[in-house]
């Protein structure tokens, strides 16, 4: 279980820290049905991450074809993929390109007017659309494939890399619920902040995690 965490807590802990989910979470909270359509959102994002895992890891799960390496080597590409990709979105923000994964800013405003209803939607969507939110799901499925837990500990082990990949949305709804008045100068200043230094965010997160991924494929793959 070691071995399988010291893969799903970095690839989890990259999801959570994708600066565009955070960004919106933030908008929405800010709109005036703010809580419920945060909440909504983050039902959205949930969902199509656990419709993955259900079809991913149980519907089109492989049958054993008496190879213990099959999983070890298919978690060992995707992760070499996600490093390879976390990399380049750090090289492109570096070089002063925008993050393809954040929102443009005529949308900005959009979210004020944006319902319960929608906000699902968009979160499904983000999920569903998103080639580095894929990744990260189908590597976390594929090391929880190789690791050959039980079935009860594979779900267990995967709801708990949902919550995990969704730790700072959830937190960053919590304080706003918690403290309802003091939540909008907070958002406000996360909010800034997020503006401020999204592209070191992208850097810092694409060579930190990009880097870990790229040794632990590379390792996996007996090339280190």
């Amino acid at each position: 279980m070691a071995e399988l965490w010291s893969t799903l807590v970095p690839l989890a802990l990259a999801s959570a820290v994708v600066p565009v989910q955070i960004v919106i979470t933030v908008l929405l909270l800010r709109a005036p049905a703010g809580r419920k359509t945060a909440a909504a959102w983050v039902a959205g994002m949930t969902a199509t991450r656990l419709a993955q895992g259900v079809v991913f890891g149980w519907l089109v799960r492989p049958e054993d074809s008496g190879s213990s390496d099959e999983p070890a080597l298919v978690v060992s590409v995707l992760l070499l993929v996600l490093g390879i990709l976390l990399l380049v979105t750090a090289a492109r923000a570096l070089l002063a390109d925008d993050d393809p994964d954040a929102p443009p800013p005529r949308w900005m405003a959009a979210f004020d007017s944006v319902r319960p209803g929608k906000a699902f939607l968009l979160g499904a969507g983000l999920i569903a659309v998103s080639a580095k939110f894929w990744v990260f799901t189908l590597s976390a499925l594929g090391a929880i494939e190789a690791a050959a837990v039980s079935g009860t500990v594979a779900v267990v082990t995967y709801i708990a890399f949902v919550l995990l990949a969704q730790s700072l949305v959830l937190a960053v709804i919590a304080v706003a619920i918690v403290v309802p008045r003091r939540s909008d100068a907070f958002l406000a200043r996360v909010s800034d902040w997020l503006e401020r230094y999204d592209r070191g965010i992208v850097v810092v997160v694409g060579v930190v995690f990009g880097s870990w991924f790229l040794f632990k494929a590379l390792d996996g793959l007996g090339l280190w």
